[in-house]
C-alpha cells in the first residue's frame, strides 16, 4: 500500500547509534551489546530484559537521525539501570497490578532517566517526557516520582508510550523470551553494566549526575541487610565442627573395611541457634520489631525446626532462655542499662552452635565464646558507643552485620 514501509532503513538506524556513541562514549558498550530486532507491532522503539531493541520500521523512516540518537540512549538506559527488575520489586511491594500501574512505572523510569540525559551532543526526541511537565522535582528515582503522580489529565498525552519490557517488567506479546535469539545471560547483562559504570568513573565529569551516581551503586551495590544477616547465619552454622554429630541409623561407608564391625556416620543436624535481643531503653520498639522479624527468619533458616532455636531477652540482666514457638508470642523485657555479657551466659547454657546478638551495640562485650558469633548492629553514630571500659563497637571475633 502506498505510504507503508517496507523495511528498516538499518543504515540510518546504526548511523544514529554511531552519533549516539560519539557524544555518549561511556555508554558505547552498551549500545553495541543491544541486539536489534525488527517489528512493527511496537510503537517507536522498545528494549526486553534480554537487551534486544525492537524497532518499527516506520518510526525510524519518520524520525531525524539525532532524534533516533536520543532514543537509543534512552533505550538502553532502561536496561542500564534495571528498570525491569526494580519495577516488578515494587509491584510486588505496593501491590500495583494491571496495565495502567505498568503505564505509570514506564513513565516513572523515563522521568528518571531524561531529567539529565539530554544536552550536550545529545538531542531530546519529540513527545520524551521531563518532570517538569508534571510539575516534578528533576534528579529522582524511579520509585520516588511512582509516588507523586498519578495517571490523568496531565498524562492523558502519554498513553502511547511504551518502551517495552525492559522498562515495566511487563512481557509483551512481540518479545521472544529467554529462548529467543541473540539474548544476553544475566552475567553477560551484568558484565556490560560494570564496564560502563567503569567508563563512567574513569573519565569523572563527563557524565551527568544521575549517570555518576548510577555507576558509584553499581560498582558498591546495596545489599539488603537481612540477606546479609542470613548468609551470615548459614556461614556461621555451616563452619567445620558445627552441627555434626555420629549416628548408627545410617552405617558409616567404610564399615566394609572393618569386617563385623558396625560403624556410626556422621551426620549433620540443624544447628542449635540462640538469639540475644538488647532489650535496653536505647533499643527503639521499632527496632524490636526488627529483631522479631529477624527471629522469625532464623527459624526458618534452620529448616523449620523451631526446636532448635531459642530467645534471651538482655538488658543490665538477662532472662529466661525460651524455646521459640512463634514471633509474636516471645515477650521481650527490659529496658533497663545494657549488659550482654549476662546475655551470652544464659545463651551458652543451651550449648547453642550459633548465638545471634541483635543490640545496638552500646554494651560490653563478653570473652569469645566457645561458638560462632553474629552480631546484628543497629547503627549508632560513633559517639554513642564510646564508654569507659568498653569495647568500641562489636568484638573482632563476631561475624557484625549492620541492619537498617
Amino acid at each position: 500500500m502506498k505510504g507503508t514501509v517496507s523495511e528498516l532503513d538499518l543504515e540510518k538506524l546504526y548511523a544514529a547509534r554511531l552519533h549516539a556513541v560519539r557524544v555518549r562514549p561511556y555508554l558505547a558498550t552498551a549500545l553495541f551489546a543491544l541486539h536489534v530486532v525488527e517489528s512493527r507491532d511496537v510503537p517507536t522503539m522498545a528494549v526486553d530484559r534480554h537487551w534486544r531493541c525492537y524497532v518499527s520500521p516506520a518510526f525510524v523512516a519518520s524520525t531525524t537521525l539525532a532524534d533516533l540518537a536520543g532514543v537509543w540512549v534512552h533505550e538502553v538506559s532502561h536496561l542500564l539501570r534495571d528498570h525491569h527488575t526494580r519495577s516488578d520489586r515494587v509491584a510486588r511491594q505496593r501491590g500495583l497490578t494491571g496495565a495502567g500501574e505498568r503505564l505509570r512505572m514506564n513513565i516513572a523510569a523515563d522521568l528518571e532517566i531524561n531529567d539529565d540525559v539530554y544536552g550536550d551532543g545529545l538531542a531530546r526526541p519529540k513527545g520524551a517526557v521531563v518532570p517538569r511537565m508534571l510539575d516534578l522535582p528533576a534528579g529522582e528515582l524511579m520509585e520516588d516520582y511512582l509516588r507523586q503522580f498519578r495517571l490523568g489529565p496531565g498524562t492523558e498525552g502519554l498513553a502511547w508510550l511504551d518502551c517495552g519490557s525492559g522498562a515495566d517488567g511487563l512481557s509483551r506479546h512481540w518479545d521472544l523470551g529467554p529462548d529467543g535469539a541473540r539474548g544476553l545471560s544475566e552475567q553477560e547483562r551484568d558484565g556490560v553494566r560494570f564496564r560502563v559504570a567503569q567508563a563512567i568513573t574513569g573519565r569523572p565529569g563527563t557524565a551527568p549526575e544521575g549517570w555518576r551516581r548510577w555507576a558509584e551503586e553499581a560498582f558498591h551495590p546495596p545489599q539488603p541487610w537481612r540477606e546479609l544477616l542470613g548468609a551470615a547465619l548459614r556461614s556461621a552454622a555451616a563452619a567445620s565442627g558445627a552441627s555434626d554429630d555420629y549416628s548408627y541409623g545410617r552405617p558409616s561407608r567404610r564399615a566394609a573395611s572393618v569386617p563385623g564391625a558396625v560403624l556410626p556416620s556422621l551426620r549433620r543436624r540443624p544447628p542449635r541457634v540462640c538469639v540475644v535481643i538488647d532489650t535496653s531503653g536505647s533499643v527503639s520498639d521499632a527496632e524490636l520489631g526488627s529483631a522479631l522479624l529477624e527471629v522469625a527468619a532464623i527459624g526458618r533458616a534452620v529448616g523449620g525446626r523451631r526446636d532448635q532455636v531459642s530467645v534471651v531477652s538482655c538488658d543490665a540482666a538477662a532472662g529466661l532462655a525460651r524455646p521459640l514457638c512463634q514471633a509474636e508470642g516471645i515477650e521481650l523485657i527490659g529496658g533497663g542499662g545494657t549488659d550482654l555479657r549476662t546475655g551470652f551466659d544464659q545463651a551458652l547454657r543451651t550449648r547453642p552452635d550459633v548465638i545471634v546478638a541483635l543490640t545496638d551495640g552500646q554494651t560490653p562485650w563478653p570473652e569469645r565464646p566457645p561458638c560462632r558469633t553474629v552480631v546484628g548492629l543497629f547503627p549508632r553514630p560513633p559517639r554513642e558507643t564510646e564508654r569507659e571500659g568498653w569495647r568500641a563497637g562489636p568484638p573482632e571475633w563476631a561475624r557484625v552485620v549492620e541492619i537498617g
